[in-house]
Formats: structure tokens, sequence, C-alpha cells
């Protein structure tokens, strides 16, 4: 059993040489995005060459197929969800939970009292879904000729 639950799925932390495919399955998953947006959402517009060396990036494979990506990065007060992804094909089987739950398990055990996302406020099935796993909404912001959306969801115990 991997860390997920799962006896299918195996969650492990990227590499240098991951990069390549981090940037394909965030592509493939944020591309449904552009004609909405009129532009690639800014994770499609990552270095994760760079990303991978600077923060902890984890993959979640099955049968050595990549399903699902996810970034955090660690700030003073929070852990930031800055990218998950899951790879169109398994969209809505539950990964993209099983990656947000691993995000704040890691926020609990660095210590975090509170875990925070962001999504841009065309996205708004992602927003549907951050409320209903107990992240709430902190703020509205410009972001380009867009607004940014961000979230937080406090980690107590019963949180998660």
């Amino acid at each position: 059993m991997d860390i997920l639950g799962s006896a299918a799925s195996v969650l492990r932390r990227a590499t240098p040489a991951d990069a390549p495919a981090i940037a394909a399955l965030t592509a493939a998953a944020y591309s449904k995005y552009i004609v909405r947006m009129g532009r690639e959402p800014q994770p499609m517009r990552t270095d994760y060459v760079r990303v991978v060396a600077e923060h902890p990036v984890w993959l979640l494979e099955a049968a050595g197929e990549l399903l699902g990506v996810l970034v955090l990065m660690h700030e003073p007060d929070a852990l930031l969800i800055y990218n998950v992804a899951v790879s169109p094909q398994y969209q809505r089987h539950g990964y993209g939970r099983q990656l947000l739950a691993y995000a704040e398990a890691q926020a609990r055990a660095a210590g975090y009292a509170h875990i925070r996302l962001y999504t841009n406020a065309l996205m708004t099935e992602n927003i549907a879904l951050y409320t209903r796993l107990g992240y709430h909404e902190t703020g509205r912001e410009a972001f380009g000729e867009l607004t940014r959306v961000n979230f937080a969801k406090a980690l107590g115990p019963g949180n998660g």
C-alpha cells in the first residue's frame, strides 16, 4: 500500500529529469482553460526545471504512467499549493483530491497551521472543488487582465 492508501498508485518526489513530463502533464491538464482565459494559464508557463530544483514536487504514478503532479512551496506562514494537476484521462477519479490531501498532510508535518492555494476566477470548477474540500476564499486580486482567487484552509484537528 502506498502513501495515498492505494495499492495501484505510487507517490514519489520528482527529480530534474522529470521536468519535461511535469510540463507536458501540466499543459495537457490546463489546456482546456486557454480559450476561456484567452491565454495559457500560469502553470503552463512555469519553468519546471527550476521549480523541481527549488521546491518539493511530487508525482503520482501507476503502472509507470504519470497520473498527477503536486508542486508545493514553503512560505513563512503557510504551505502553498502552487500547482495540482491531473492528466485529463484520469481527471474525475479522485486523484486531485488525493494530491490535495497529501499536501495537507505535508503542511501539518512541517508544522503549518494553514495551507493555501490560488486559482483563476474563470476556473469555476476548481473554485467549487476547493470550497467543497474546506478551503475558504481569502480574497481576489488582479493578475494581469484576469483575477486570482486566493484560498486557505486551517489545518487544526478534524480539518482535512
